[in-house]
């Protein structure tokens, strides 16, 4: 039952669809000239091929989604249901009364858990069938399963649809997923990747055996055991994540991975007991272990028995602390210097003939005013060279969710950050909107939320891998919004498509993204197949008159419809926002950054 990707055509060469979907009849205003919603996609069409979705001959299901948070698993789940025929209601529990709450309605006809942190009460799961995602293959049972993998080194690992029952993990399976767990990959990143797929194709295994007569799910004693050392473990805790900084480097590492994003690894760091996150590996400095060793931007170089360590986040002890760029929690005690060059991954470019490859990385999404920065003078280099195309990509892991909430909130004049924060990632948005010497290529290579979704919106193609989730919409965090989505939005997907997406702050999966004109093409969800798919597409804009026209069509509007009154009125609004706290900005951030 290892988890085989679904097919992906190959062809690069098939009509991109209009975004007329679910929208009402266009004004005069918007059928004419360059306000079109057909702008990019005419001049595009014949390049990007859309798989169509096939018939499901399973009954129509009512699922109940029970999570502790909507994160992006269950998202990915419900809209995949949806899209599969399904309907689907997500409750948010945080204990047995509230998941009792949430049941009481009765219009459902299964309960899958895709995230769960509390126990399902009896009276729940006697009377409905339950199922619980588990981030482990068969045989492992535990609150820390990933964690464990991560820490031994595990080379495989799974998921697990598991019904639920009196002992914990161990009710019968109803399908698994084993997948290879990358060395070196820290946990959020395997959650939001491996594991995010492979328990999707379980949650859509489940539903379509629900009901099915002849089915019976395989108890714990007698299903397969794809990996030999699954086993039951405890919860790690911090005396089973501490390290030395006397050990190697790569033992540290692995550490600290197997508690990336959530608790981190406790431990002395320059003045302080801080947890750390997102460590990266460096060559070897004879210095005592424990040494911070240079600055490069916001993460710390650390000595270690072999090799160094780049920690890039760190949290202060304390239930007052949150996790922020290293250099802002930790204390050295004496000079440290600051080097321009490291291997701490950050911004990166590579040229390929006519065609420049640049990628950024920002943890867990978010963009700091520096980060912010750094990225506007390297676009505006590369945009600069004379390559013919530019491809934009993030990291994996997550594209981009816009500004750094965290940095905001932790700042003595938390307006006045949030103000150069919102100017900082415009600038990267006007670099990417006024690029019209090279056609810009942006791709969304992981999940992207607020004004993560709008900043590459100005690109002239816009890619994305299959499965991305994207959340277009600012107002839950109290914010108008800006990165020039008045420019570039209703462009893209129609005035009332654009209105729809920013007031119903709904997630949408990229199959909906690419229908309504908000993408244009999906690529394999691979991350190897993916850059080479994506390299397909830069590689054919070379070919023929399509460049000159997307540039000659990017001119046209630039010349007729500047974009410096929009981010004017964009500011204005988020003036109100970030300074008036109008929409209680300020409590919702805290609220969010606090996990209150």
């Amino acid at each position: 039952m290892v988890s085989t990707p679904r097919a992906i055509s190959s062809a690069v060469s098939l009509t991109v669809a209009s975004n007329d979907v679910m929208s009402p009849p266009a004004t005069s205003r918007q059928r004419g000239g360059w306000v079109s919603g057909q702008r990019l996609r005419t001049v595009a069409a014949g390049l990007f091929a859309r798989n169509q979705p096939s018939e499901s001959p399973t009954p129509t299901r009512t699922v109940l989604l029970l999570v502790t948070s909507d994160n992006g698993l269950s998202q990915r789940a419900a809209l995949v249901l949806r899209e599969a025929g399904h309907r689907v209601r997500t409750a948010v529990v945080s204990d047995a009364e509230s998941a009792l709450v949430a049941t009481a309605p009765d219009d459902f006809d299964l309960i899958i858990c895709p995230y769960l942190k509390v126990y399902i009460p009896e009276e729940i799961w006697r009377r409905w069938t339950t199922i619980i995602i588990h981030p482990g293959p068969p045989g492992d049972r535990g609150p820390s399963s990933l964690d464990w993998a991560i820490a031994d080194g595990e080379s495989t690992w799974g998921v697990t649809a598991l019904q639920a029952r009196e002992e914990l993990d161990g009710g019968p399976v109803w399908a698994w997923r084993t997948f290879d767990l990358c060395a070196g990959a820290p946990k959020s990143a395997v959650y939001n990747d491996a594991v995010t797929a492979a328990a999707v194709e379980c949650i859509l295994e489940v539903v379509d055996r629900f009901g099915t007569p002849d089915f019976v799910p395989l108890t714990s004693e007698s299903v397969p055991r794809p990996v030999a050392s699954a086993t039951t473990r405890p919860v790690m805790k911090q005396a089973d994540r501490a390290f030395s900084w006397s050990q190697d480097a790569p033992s540290i590492v692995r550490a600290i991975n197997a508690a990336d994003g959530f608790p981190g690894v406790n431990t002395e760091l320059g003045l302080d007991r801080v947890f750390v996150y997102d460590a990266h590996l460096d060559a070897h400095v004879d210095a005592d272990p424990g040494t911070i060793l240079e600055y490069h931007h916001e993460a710390i170089r650390v000595a270690t028995g072999a090799g160094t360590v780049w920690i890039g986040q760190a949290r202060p002890e304390g239930p007052a602390g949150f996790k922020l760029p290293a250099t802002a929690v930790v204390r050295p005690g004496t000079f440290v210097p600051q080097v321009q060059d490291s291997r701490y991954p950050g911004i990166d470019y590579h040229r390929d003939g006519d065609i420049g490859y640049l990628s950024f990385r920002s943890y867990n999404g978010a963009m700091s005013t520096a980060q912010c920065r750094r990225l506007a003078d390297r676009l505006r280099w590369a945009i600069e060279l004379d390559t013919k195309v530019l491809v934009l990509t993030g990291d994996y892991g997550g594209f981009s969710n816009g500004i750094h909430l965290n940095v905001i909130e932790a700042a003595a004049d938390q307006a006045g950050e949030a103000w150069s924060n919102i100017k900082a990632i415009n600038a990267v948005a006007n670099q990417i909107v006024n690029c019209v010497d090279q056609v810009l290529v942006a791709a969304f290579t992981g999940n992207a939320g607020a004004g993560g979704v709008m900043l590459p919106l100005g690109a002239d193609v816009v890619a994305a891998r299959d499965g991305v989730v994207l959340n277009p919409h600012y107002a839950t965090m109290g914010l108008f919004g800006s990165e020039l989505h008045t420019y570039t939005l209703p462009v893209r997907v129609g005035e009332y498509q654009a209105r729809r997406l920013l007031s119903e702050c709904q997630p949408i999966s990229i199959g909906q993204a690419r229908q309504i004109g908000l993408v244009d093409a999906i690529g394999p969800r691979d991350p190897m197949l993916f850059e080479s798919w994506l390299n397909k597409i830069a590689t054919d804009l070379l070919v023929g008159d399509r460049r000159k026209a997307m540039l000659e069509k990017k001119r046209s509007r630039l010349a007729l419809d500047p974009v410096a009154p929009y981010e004017q009125r964009e500011l204005e609004e988020m003036k109100s926002d970030m300074f008036g706290d109008r929409n209680g900005f300020a409590e919702k951030r805290r609220k969010f950054v606090r996990k209150l």
